[in-house]
């Protein structure tokens, strides 16, 4: 009996030590390429709604159809046929399916459309980009080189612009992707259409940048407008196809303003632009005649002390051609507007304390719309009568949901996950509340050793709520001591901290964990989602209110037993590398070691969009430029610092860098510093993996 009793003991032991030896260790290699080794989770991207009411998929070649009411597949549909006889890629790009039998996509340089099995091919040319296809998919808009020209199916390259002056730059996007601008092509609703930015960059100056990739280097310029110089001058053209003629609208604002937010009337005989100051705190809703490119009338105006950004181009209702929505945040959130195109104010829709992020869809009298609800980590999906009435959030449980709502307006497609859940996807029936679960992702890192993730918040010197992240290695032990990294951005447009699957966090936290450290992230004052107050606070000196609450969330990790306050290390890129280098010399006793990504050094050096609408210009802010300026503080520096630069750098250009260098050199500061040649603002492919082991071990090796 004795002897049975000691042998299910080692069984039992046998298999505990079998299970432990399951947990494999995180390589950073596969922690920084982790998308590409399948270590985040299958979430069904792309599933999306056909004309009928079906969902689809696409998926190497291949569509599968399923009904809203069951998780089962319906129907496959395969279309590497298509493909094949057209070219030996497997790859599809820009796929859209419309109804059985009815879908398009891109292969190489050809356009492919498929209606009622009959196959309609476009030819673009090889070198083409910003290709946008028209609502009709009988023709496709692009840009070669700095000029804008469509095809069709009798027609494989038609001109729209012939400038031949490379400073005129018609069909892409302009003012440096500011102002929810990601585009540069807009096709009118009937497809006969086609409006543009177009873009006049002689007066900007030119920014060398040193091509190594010849012998010997050779000197590529780019356009680069910094802060108080002169800038690029936008305007819009628009081309009919039917008469191939092209006009500009008439725009009457200052020729160094911007022109944002372009929309087509929902008859294609206006459209309709944000207009915008250089100073950006008055902007005006202007209306445009189509055909003739007068300026109608301005809708109205808002102005701020501050600033104002749209981001949204205006969302006419449904069968009311003479009415719209408008996003919002003049009241301090983002909310929803109703006016007619008189430019009468005819409701406030939502008066919520907490962010709209999006209008989804808007029916006869409902809305549906994104936001944050009231906590601002989340996401979810809420529906408003058109009277501002009877709000209601579709999407109940905790975390980030991406919805799609189906044409017949029944069904709505949810895709969420949250902190411990790697991602559901359902359909929720609007009438019945009933959900149907198609898919549910697997945890890919359930045989990895990985540590535990906390959401904290935590109170700003002044009683304001910041919100945090902080990552445990799997072994953490109460009452051990362990080193910290703090993870920063700190600028706006940015949240770093959210209730999806691991928080946000990138896998590299979780190998740094594995060392042994506490990794910390806090979302302070400027980053978004938290209104107009909270990310307004910056202005006109960037980092000071930043650095604050990055000091209370250090603060709070000193009130942790599990803290060694001895060793603590902070790293960021971009604005994360401008607020690292910021606590390392600005509050040079707070951290022992820091790694700064492409920083910003100076906002004089950096572009006219974005660094005068948060500093305002150099001319009305010339103590602000002088107080955050860190070469101003260099001298300051204690701790070890690393610097890190892409030499090839066209958002924050290396000037930033290599002048702090200098500095330091000139003050006989010793830091050090690694140049990524011809990487831009970041590192990707597989020299990332190279990025983060600098970064890394850095730290692990100047913080013991």
């Amino acid at each position: 009996m004795k002897k049975h009793s000691t042998l299910l003991i080692l069984v039992a032991l046998f298999h505990f030590i079998s299970a432990q030896e399951i947990k494999k260790d995180l390589s950073l290699e596969d922690a920084v390429m982790g998308y590409y080794k399948g270590l985040y989770p299958d979430n069904m991207w792309g599933l999306n709604w056909t004309e009928k009411n079906e969902l689809f998929l696409e998926s190497m070649g291949s569509i599968k159809l399923y009904s809203p009411n069951s998780k089962k597949i319906k129907k496959t549909i395969s279309i590497k046929k298509e493909i094949l006889k057209d070219t030996s890629s497997n790859s599809i790009k820009g796929f859209k399916y419309r109804s059985n039998g009815n879908y398009s996509f891109n292969v190489k340089n050809k356009y492919i459309t498929i209606i009622n099995n009959e196959k309609f091919t476009i030819e673009i040319p090889i070198d083409a980009k910003n290709i946008q296809v028209s609502p009709n998919y009988k023709s496709v808009a692009f840009t070669i080189d700095n000029n804008l020209s469509f095809a069709n199916i009798k027609k494989p390259n038609t001109e729209i612009t012939k400038h031949k002056d490379k400073n005129i730059v018609a069909g892409q996007s302009i003012h440096r992707n500011e102002f929810g601008i990601s585009n540069g092509i807009f096709w009118s609703n009937n497809s006969q259409f086609v409006a543009y930015y177009e873009k006049d960059e002689t007066d900007v100056h030119n920014y060398p940048i040193l091509d190594l990739n010849s012998t010997p280097g050779e000197l590529k310029s780019i356009k680069y407008p910094m802060a108080g110089q002169k800038s690029e001058y936008a305007k819009v053209g628009v081309f009919n196809l039917k008469t191939n003629h092209n006009i500009y609208l008439k725009t009457n604002q200052a020729k160094d303003d911007y022109v944002t937010n372009l929309t087509w009337g929902p008859n294609d005989n206006y459209i309709y632009i944000a207009e915008l100051n250089r100073d950006q705190n008055h902007l005006k809703w202007a209306k445009y005649d189509a055909v003739s490119g007068e300026r109608i009338k301005t809708l109205f105006e808002i102005k701020n002390e501050k600033w104002v950004e749209p981001e949204f181009p205006l969302f006419f209702l449904p069968n009311k051609e003479n009415e719209f929505l408008t996003l919002s945040e003049r009241d301090g959130f983002m909310n929803i507007y109703h006016y007619n195109i008189e430019g009468d104010l005819i409701k406030q829709i939502t008066n919520n304390k907490w962010v709209t992020t999006k209008i989804k869809n808007i029916l006869e009298n409902k809305i549906y719309f994104e936001g944050t609800g009231e906590d601002p980590r989340s996401k979810h999906t809420f529906c408003i009568d058109l009277n501002g009435k009877n709000q209601i959030q579709i999407t109940k449980e905790k975390g980030i949901h991406n919805t799609k709502l189906s044409p017949n307006k029944k069904y709505i497609i949810d895709q969420f996950s949250q902190i411990n859940n790697p991602g559901i996807t359902q359909v929720i029936n609007l009438k019945t509340q009933k959900k149907v679960t198609i898919h549910k992702a697997e945890n890919p890192l359930a045989n990895y050793q990985i540590g535990k993730i906390e959401l904290v918040k935590i109170k700003s010197e002044d009683n304001v709520d910041l919100y945090g992240r902080l990552i445990k290695p799997s072994f953490f032990k109460e009452g051990e001591k362990y080193p910290v990294l703090v993870y920063v951005y700190g600028g706006p447009h940015a949240q770093l901290v959210t209730n999806n699957w691991m928080a946000s966090a990138s896998l590299w936290m979780h190998w740094m964990a594995q060392q042994g450290y506490l990794v910390f992230t806090v979302d302070g004052r400027g980053s978004e989602n938290r209104g107009f107050k909270f990310e307004s606070s910056i202005f006109r000196n960037l980092g000071e209110i930043e650095m604050e609450d990055q000091i209370s969330g250090l603060n709070y990790l000193k009130s942790l037993n599990c803290v060694d306050t001895s060793r603590l290390a902070v790293h960021g890129w971009s604005y994360g590398g401008f607020m690292t280098t910021s606590l390392m010399t600005r509050h040079p006793d707070l951290f022992d070691v820091g790694v700064a990504g492409g920083p910003v050094i100076d906002w004089k050096w950096y572009e006219v969009m974005y660094g005068e609408r948060y500093m305002d210009q150099p001319s009305n802010n010339k103590e602000g430029y002088k107080k955050t300026s860190l070469l101003n503080y260099a001298k300051f520096l204690k701790g070890d610092l690393l610097m890190i630069h892409g030499t090839a750098d066209d958002v924050v250009v290396m000037q930033h860098n290599l002048s702090f260098v200098k500095k330091c050199v000139e003050e006989g500061i010793h830091l050090d510093f690694f140049p990524y040649p011809m990487h831009k603002h970041n590192v990707r492919g597989k020299d990332r993996v190279h990025l983060m082991e600098k970064v890394l071990n850095y730290i692990l090796t100047k913080n013991k």
